[in-house]
């Protein structure tokens, strides 16, 4: 007599509710790895930072998770656009469509091809409202959808608050009352669009606005965004940006601004340990100092040792902790005009 096979509940439940909902591809999964779910994070977009990737992602070749949503706010000249950028370029090198969404027209197009951007293959979109940018997303994502199924697509929206509303634009410059349509509209688009990227290979990174907390106790955040919590809820990765510093250089005995110290905190974090703090250097001419930010790393981890301007690197036997090797160097950063 043939042995009957045990029927199992759980799966036959999952089956069950994948035909009932036959509008979706899918709706019912298994999270023990035996099948790709919306959840899983399966890809990256590099940042242009080699510990910013790690502290997002807690791995190796991380950085911006593809099928999430990224926010990155921050106030005026902090980085906020330099690391979209980088994702942008990371999207071309992976043989993605990368699309600009630009708000604010403010988009340099030497500064981007400085750091490796290529503007030829980069889709430009230059949208007034908040209702018209996320109309166009839907739309990018059905044509591309349509014709290459499996095609990175990286979409960057800068920034969502230089954006207004359709009310707003047909209003006058008088003063509002509670000025909430905005907040309602993106409530309204991260709803429709969280779970669609999810299915999709689709990375979203948003640029977002600081504003000064009026009244805010002294021990709290003295800064928010403004447009409702809709963003904040819906995203998995938050980087505040804070510029630190000016890099300055002497030439013919001048002293020239070449860039900005920056320092970037993943504020909130579903993929990852949260509240990571990063500092890097960014240079006017070509972007994310990556390699300066391992050095300080490496030296706040005491795994360099300081003397003078000599560096000294020990390379150890893991297992017996012998030192195999001494590596010596010097940092120092040069500037061109």
């Amino acid at each position: 007599m043939p042995k009957k096979t045990e029927s199992n509940p759980v799966r036959d439940l999952a089956s069950d509710l994948n035909k009932k909902f036959k509008s979706v591809d899918k709706v019912a999964y298994f999270l023990d790895g035996s099948e790709f779910a919306p959840s899983d994070i399966t890809e990256w977009i590099s940042t242009g930072s080699s510990m910013l990737d790690i502290a997002i992602s807690n791995r190796k070749n991380g950085g911006f998770p593809v099928g999430r949503i990224t926010e990155i706010a921050g106030l005026e000249a902090s980085g906020k656009s330099l690391l979209a950028a980088h994702a942008l370029k990371s999207t071309q090198e992976k043989d993605g469509i990368a699309v600009y969404i630009d708000t604010e027209n403010a988009v340099s197009r030497e500064f981007f091809s400085a750091i490796g951007v290529d503007m030829s293959r980069v889709l430009y979109l230059s949208l007034e409202t908040v209702e018209d940018i996320f109309q166009a997303i839907e739309e990018i994502i059905s044509k591309v959808r349509s014709s290459e199924r499996d095609r990175l697509v990286t979409i960057v929206i800068d920034s969502i608050m230089g954006a207004s509303t359709k009310m707003e634009t047909a209003a006058d410059y008088d003063k509002d009352g509670y000025a909430t349509a905005k907040a309602l509209i993106l409530s309204k688009a991260m709803r429709k669009i969280t779970n669609h990227l999810g299915r999709e290979r689709i990375c979203l990174i948003i640029t977002n606005q600081l504003r000064v907390r009026l009244n805010a106790p002294m021990y709290a955040d003295q800064y928010t965004t403004s447009g409702g919590k809709a963003i904040a809820f819906h995203s998995s990765v938050r980087i505040r940006l804070k510029s630190k510093a000016k890099l300055k250089v002497k030439n013919d005995g001048l002293e020239n601004v070449v860039g900005i110290k920056t320092i970037a905190e993943v504020h909130k974090n579903r993929l990852g340990p949260p509240l990571r703090s990063i500092e890097y250097d960014i240079y006017f001419d070509s972007g994310i100092d990556d390699y300066g930010s391992w050095l300080t790393i490496m030296k706040e981890r005491n795994l360099v040792s300081v003397s003078g301007a000599w560096y000294t690197y020990k390379v150890v036997d893991e297992t017996t902790g012998e030192v195999l090797d001494e590596i010596k160097f010097q940092s120092k950063q040069f500037y061109k005009r």
